[in-house]
């Protein structure tokens, strides 16, 4: 798997986003002005791009990941581990030391088996149940593959 990281969003993350969150799962609310001061992470089998997400700064020395997404093929081979440990390894290199997200609630196991714990806030984001979930960077030593259900 290759990965390419890139300050602006590539049409590959575009499209891999709008049939993952729009088509398949049916939200409008896709992009927003997040995506402006974002990193974005392609995932690429050969040249196609499976899977993307971004990553953002926020306080301090903290980083929020979101908009995690894989295409439906390439489900179950442990895409999403591999996304989120490149984001990881992005944001320590720019002295990130916590992690954030806003996960769906359905694949919040996804997210502990990579060691990211509820914060205790849950909400709604278009009408989906959602979660915050955090990780401290400086104590993980590296990445367990996780179940790949994370879209």
């Amino acid at each position: 798997m290759r990965y390419e990281v890139s300050e602006r969003i590539p049409q590959d993350a575009r499209s891999i986003r709008e049939a993952v969150f729009v088509d398949e799962q049916g939200f409008h609310d896709e992009f927003d002005e997040t995506d402006e001061i974002s990193l974005h992470i392609v995932a690429y089998d050969g040249d196609a791009p499976v899977g993307v997400c971004r990553i953002f700064p926020n306080e301090g020395n903290t980083w929020t990941l979101g908009r995690l997404a894989v295409l439906k093929p390439y489900r179950g081979r442990h895409l999403g581990a591999g996304l989120v440990g490149e984001a990881e390894k992005t944001v320590r290199s720019r002295g990130a030391g916590r992690l954030t997200l806003h996960a769906q609630e359905r694949v919040k196991d996804f997210y502990r088996s990579l060691g990211y714990r509820d914060m205790g806030i849950h909400d709604l984001d278009e009408g989906c149940p959602h979660m915050w979930m955090d990780k401290p960077l400086a104590e993980t030593v590296g990445n367990k593959a996780g179940d790949d259900e994370e879209l």
